[in-house]
């Protein structure tokens, strides 16, 4: 594949990435987005339907990571790479899941910032932006 066609493909994945960001209220059920833009140290959360909180965070997390595995293959053109991403991905989201779910659990008893960035985890493609450096690190070596 030209060198200026993978470029191209690479600027509309995160077209996307962003795209799925300006959307967000119009496609995912959030009701702690608002929460926690406005005054979330005086109010209680609000009232959430857990399951489809949960499971609106799964479609959110896949369709980044889909989006961000895509974007590393482009990159590096490596499926040893991908596969590791895949598996760090997977393993990211249960852990991260479950941390969310425990945190909702208890109405965010353990402090709103634990809850606050595991979410922020869940919702943006950070580990795009850790990956990426990383495999160019290791690629470099």
């Amino acid at each position: 594949m030209k060198e200026t066609i993978r470029i191209i493909i690479i600027v509309l994945l995160f077209v996307v990435l962003f795209l799925v960001r300006a959307f967000e209220d119009q496609l995912f059920y959030d009701p702690l987005n608002s929460y926690f833009q406005n005054d979330y140290l005086y109010k209680k959360i609000p009232q959430l339907d857990r399951w489809n909180l949960l499971l609106h965070l799964f479609y959110r997390y896949t369709i980044n990571s889909l989006i961000s595995l895509a974007i590393i293959y482009m990159v590096f053109r490596n499926k040893k790479i991908i596969k590791f991403s895949q598996l760090f991905f997977t393993v990211a989201f249960l852990l991260l899941i479950i941390s969310f779910s425990f945190s909702l659990r208890n109405n965010l008893e353990g402090g709103y910032l634990f809850t606050f960035y595991i979410r922020r985890f869940l919702i943006q493609p950070l580990f795009l932006l850790i990956l990426l450096p990383a495999f160019y690190y290791h690629k470099k070596l």
